[in-house]
C-alpha cells in the first residue's frame, strides 16, 4: 500500500468481509435452512421422468414421494443442530458499532468517530425496519411474513437471525 486511501480501502474490505458480509451470508441460515423443506439441495433423488414408476408415485401420492427424497432423520437432526450451534449468539456478544468497554481509548477523535459509526448503524436498522413494514416492498416480507433482519447491527442474543458480530469467531 502506498497511500492512506489504499490503507483505508483495505481496512474497510477486511472489516466488511469479517463482519457484515459474514452476517448477511451466514446468520440467516437457521431461519431458512433449519426447516428441511426449505433445503431442496438435500434431496436424495432426481425428479422422476413421466412414464416410470417413481413418476406414477409422485402423481398419486406427492407427499410420500417427497418424503423418499429427503435425508435420513439422524442426518437431518445433526445438520439442523450444527446450524443452530454455529448461529446462536451468546448473551455477551459484541456487535458492530459496540464496545465491551467504554474506555477502549482515551483519544477523543477515534472515540467520536466510533460514536458516529454506532449511531449510523442504529439508523440503518431503523431503515430496514421501515422497509420491512412497507407493504409496497413485497421482496421485504412477502406472503410468509419473514422480515429481513440479517443486517440489523444489534441482537439480544440467541437464535434470532439478527446482529452483525464484531468478528468472525467459531
Amino acid at each position: 500500500m502506498q497511500t492512506w486511501r489504499e490503507l483505508i480501502d483495505t481496512c474497510t474490505i477486511v472489516i466488511w468481509v469479517a463482519s457484515v458480509l459474514h452476517a448477511a451470508v451466514n446468520c440467516g441460515r437457521y431461519p431458512y435452512a433449519g426447516y428441511l423443506p426449505n433445503r431442496p439441495t438435500i434431496s436424495r433423488r432426481l425428479m422422476p421422468k413421466p412414464g416410470n414408476p417413481e413418476y406414477k408415485e409422485l402423481v398419486s401420492s406427492p407427499k410420500k414421494a417427497f418424503l423418499k427424497t429427503i435425508i435420513a432423520q439422524l442426518q437431518t437432526l445433526l445438520g439442523i443442530s450444527l446450524i443452530e450451534i454455529l448461529l446462536r449468539h451468546s448473551a455477551d456478544e459484541v456487535y458492530l458499532g459496540q464496545r465491551d468497554s467504554a474506555k477502549w481509548t482515551t483519544n477523543k477523535r477515534p472515540s467520536a468517530a466510533f460514536g458516529r459509526f454506532g449511531k449510523k448503524s442504529r439508523e440503518i436498522e431503523e431503515m430496514i425496519i421501515k422497509m420491512n413494514n412497507d407493504e409496497k416492498l413485497k421482496n421485504r416480507v412477502g406472503p410468509v411474513k419473514v422480515p429481513y433482519t440479517l443486517l440489523f447491527p444489534t441482537n439480544e442474543g440467541g437464535l434470532t437471525g439478527k446482529g452483525i458480530p464484531n468478528s468472525v469467531s467459531i
